[in-house]
Order: C-alpha cells, then sequence, then structure tokens
C-alpha cells in the first residue's frame, strides 16, 4: 500500500483512530486516578574526586575516577548497605514488618534477607555528569519513609565505606604484627651473632685494624728489601774475605791494620838497617827483631778480628734477613687472615643492617596502617539530606496522556491498515488503474450540496471518496 491510499483509508475511516484515542486517553486518566501516589526523596553525596587519603595522602590517579565511581554505585545498591540500613533502623522487630514477611514468604529465608532485597528494588543512584555527585533516590507510598530511607541509605553507605577501608587494613595490621615479631627475632639473632663474632676474634672495625696490619706488613716488606741487599754485600765481603784475607776492602780499609802496617814497614826498615850495622846476635838486633816480630803478629790478629768480624756481620744479616722473611710470612698471613675476618665481619654487619632495616619499614608500615585502621575519616561526604517530599513523583497525569496519545494513534493507524487489508475498497481512478491495469474512460462527480438544502445522492460502490465513478473498459 502506497501512502497516498493509506491517506485515502486514514480519511475514510478516521473514526477508528478518533475512537483508539478516546479509549487510550480515558484509560490513561482513570490508572492515573486510581494508582497509589508515588512519592520519592532523594540524598546528594560528594565523593572526593581527588581521593586524597588524609592518613597516607596517598591519591588516585584521574584516570581511575570514572570506575571509582561506579563502584561506589555498585556498593550503594549492594546487599551490605541495605542489610545495614535494616540494622539501624530496626526494621526486622516491626511486628507489621514480621507479618508481611510471613505473608510473602510464607517463612521461607530470612527476614533480613528479604527486607534489604525490598529496600533495593525501591533505591536507584544516579550519578551526575561530568562531576563527583552521587544521588541516592528511595520511591515509595509515604514521603516520611522515603525521606527516612534515603537518609538511612547515605549513612549506611558512609559506615559500610569506612568499614571497606578499615577492615582489610586491620587485617594487614594483625598480619604485620606477626611479621614484625619474626623479623625482630631475626635481627635480635643476627646482631647476636655479631657480637659473639666480635668478642671471639677481637674485631670492632675490620677496616682501620686492616689497615694498620698492612702498613706494616708493607714496613716489614721494605726492611725485607733492604735486609736482602745488605745480605748480598754482606755475602760477597764474607767471600774475599774468605778467598783472599789481605786484599779484602774490609781488612785493608781497617785503620788499626793500616796503621799496625806502617809501624811493621818502619820496624822492618830498622830491622833491615840493624842487620847492616849489627851481627844478629848483638842485642840491638835482637830487641829490633823482636819488635818486627810482635808488630807482625799483632797485624795476623787484627787482621783475623777483622775477617771474623765482616764473617759475623754476614751471618748476623743473613738471620736478620730469615727473621724478616719469617715476620713478612706471619705478617701475611694475619692480614690473609684478618682479610677472611673482615669479609665475614662485613657479611655479618650487613645482615644486622638488613635485618634492622626490614624491622624498621615494618614498624613504620606498621604504624601507618594502625592510624588508617583506627581512621573513621571517608572520603565521602553528604551534600544535601534528603526531605519528604511535598508533591508526589508519579502517577504523572500529563506524562501518561502524552503517552496515551502516542499509543492511541499507534493502535488507530494499526486498526485502520488492518482493516484496510482485509477490506480493500477502491478509493480513486488511480487505485482502480493499479488493481485491474486497465486504462478509465471516465468519472462520475459526485453533485455538490446547496447551502441550505441537503441533498442526497448514491455514491456507486466503484467511484472514489469524491464520488467519481470509475469505468473500467
Amino acid at each position: 500500500m502506497n501512502p497516498s491510499l493509506l491517506l485515502l483509508a486514514l480519511r475514510a475511516r478516521y473514526k477508528i483512530v478518533l475512537l483508539a484515542l478516546g479509549v487510550t486517553i480515558l484509560a490513561a486518566v482513570a490508572i492515573s486516578k486510581t494508582l497509589p501516589k508515588n512519592y520519592m526523596a532523594g540524598v546528594s553525596m560528594v565523593v572526593n574526586y581527588k581521593g586524597v587519603d588524609p592518613v597516607t595522602g596517598l591519591s588516585v590517579p584521574a584516570q581511575l575516577m570514572p570506575g571509582y565511581i561506579a563502584t561506589q554505585v555498585d556498593i550503594i545498591k549492594s546487599k551490605s548497605v541495605a542489610l545495614k540500613v535494616v540494622d539501624d533502623l530496626k526494621l526486622a522487630s516491626n511486628p507489621a514488618v514480621q507479618a508481611q514477611f510471613e505473608a510473602a514468604t510464607g517463612g521461607r529465608g530470612t527476614l533480613r534477607d528479604w527486607l534489604a532485597d525490598s529496600l533495593l528494588q525501591k533505591v536507584d543512584v544516579v550519578p551526575a555528569r561530568e562531576s563527583s555527585v552521587l544521588t541516592i533516590n528511595v520511591r515509595g507510598n509515604d514521603p516520611q519513609f522515603v525521606s527516612t530511607m534515603a537518609n538511612a541509605f547515605a549513612n549506611a553507605y558512609l559506615d559500610v565505606s569506612v568499614q571497606l577501608k578499615t577492615d582489610p587494613v586491620q587485617r594487614a595490621s594483625s598480619y604485620i604484627a606477626t611479621q614484625i615479631k619474626n623479623l625482630r627475632d631475626r635481627y635480635e639473632l643476627a646482631q647476636a651473632r655479631l657480637s659473639k663474632y666480635q668478642k671471639e676474634n677481637n674485631i670492632y672495625s675490620a677496616d682501620n685494624r686492616l689497615d694498620v696490619e698492612t702498613a706494616r706488613l708493607n714496613e716489614l716488606s721494605s726492611q725485607l728489601v733492604a735486609v736482602q741487599s745488605q745480605s748480598m754485600d754482606a755475602a760477597s765481603r764474607r767471600r774475599q774475605v774468605e778467598g783472599n784475607t789481605s786484599n779484602s776492602p774490609d781488612v785493608m780499609n781497617n785503620p788499626l791494620v793500616q796503621s799496625l802496617k806502617g809501624s811493621l814497614a818502619l820496624a822492618e826498615a830498622k830491622l833491615a838497617d840493624t842487620a847492616q850495622r849489627l851481627s844478629p846476635n848483638h842485642p840491638q838486633y835482637i830487641a829490633a827483631r823482636s819488635e818486627v816480630d810482635k808488630l807482625r803478629a799483632s797485624l795476623e790478629e787484627q787482621i783475623r778480628v777483622s775477617s771474623n768480624g765482616v764473617v759475623a756481620t754476614a751471618d748476623i744479616t743473613q738471620r736478620r734477613e730469615g727473621d724478616l722473611r719469617a715476620a713478612v710470612a706471619a705478617q701475611k698471613a694475619q692480614v690473609q687472615a684478618l682479610n677472611g675476618a673482615r669479609d665475614e665481619f662485613n657479611l655479618l654487619t650487613n645482615e644486622v643492617e638488613n635485618a634492622r632495616r626490614a624491622y624498621e619499614s615494618a614498624s613504620q608500615r606498621l604504624n601507618q596502617i594502625s592510624l588508617e585502621g583506627e581512621s573513621k575519616q571517608a572520603d565521602i561526604a553528604v551534600l544535601t539530606a534528603a526531605t519528604p517530599p511535598l508533591h508526589p513523583a508519579g502517577p504523572r497525569m500529563m506524562v501518561n496522556i502524552v503517552l496515551a496519545i502516542v499509543a492511541g494513534t499507534i493502535l488507530g493507524l494499526g486498526g485502520v491498515l488492518v482493516l484496510e487489508l482485509l477490506d480493500q475498497r477502491v478509493r480513486s481512478a488511480a487505485h482502480l488503474v493499479d488493481a485491474f491495469d486497465l486504462p478509465v474512460l471516465g468519472a462520475i462527480q459526485k453533485p455538490r450540496v446547496a447551502l441550505g438544502k441537503k441533498k442526497l445522492s448514491p455514491t456507486p460502490s466503484g467511484g472514489d471518496a469524491a464520488g467519481n465513478l470509475a469505468l473500467p473498459t
């Protein structure tokens, strides 16, 4: 059916549309009059958009706020909040409510759960667009009841929000308190091990003592190098003394030996002069010879003494070198032992320091979460409390009438369309041509009615709405 035929059908059957409109409007008015009045009260609440915790100072990132607002809506409409309202208002102890519960459920289930589910059906949470304001709306037949319920839901929401924040913190506080005891025992054990090691090894500052012992090792090493040089020189002199005593530099450079050699040379010269002048048996010759022998004996004794001194010096130098070698080896062993002791000392010290830091960090965290657990502050505040509404929110007469007009129009149009499909009539020449696919030869016009007179003329059933009669060829 094309639009022109639909308009012609509506024109011919407009009474059906009017009838449907009238019926729906009357039904809407009657229903609106018979329905009980419905009231709605709302509480406006502000959720801190920054999300700053009053104890820790931590803030919720801005990108998490949309999800945060949706979470708050779900919390308000949760059963925990509804049960909190039931307990705060003591609804379960009301005999009338108990009777309603028995009549509705037959005693199945619990009264608190039934009341909570019933209240949640009357609650609606509307978050404001582009703001952090939530509105808790409660519907009901009593204005005082809806305002009381709205305020009760707001207070229960505040309490549940604080409880949701403090309960995990209190559980964490108990856990951390147990861990702190273990950390404290570990810290005390590490400190006792360090103290015992210090007492057993007489180490209180391994770095300082190691520096002293290292300096001592360096000093002994320097002395050993010097003594080794001296020992090599003494050994060389000793070999010279043992190989050719008279040509040894130590013997030749001895002042006493040089003095004795000079005296011996003078005595030998005197003896030679005396031998030329006197006979060997002459007393002067004997005296001169005795003096030469005495000086020669003294020179030999002094050379021997000087040689023994060189040998003794070489022996002493070698023994000193050996002592220094032993001292250096012992000092090296002590430094190595101190290195091991320092490593163990540092390991124990680090263990104590780590245990101390862990204990202090846990103690600090315990103090912080203890404050959080004792805090009753929430980042939510009541902006506007609910008051008993003066006017009912429903039923809304004008809205229902408008809806009835729309519904009646749709029903009327649907009825016309159904009747037209069930009983199709030719309403225009174009419809006749479309139906029979034949040309129209002529049309009989419906005569006009004169003013003041009513002239009736029959309209052929095959005519259109204007009275034209179409004859197919």
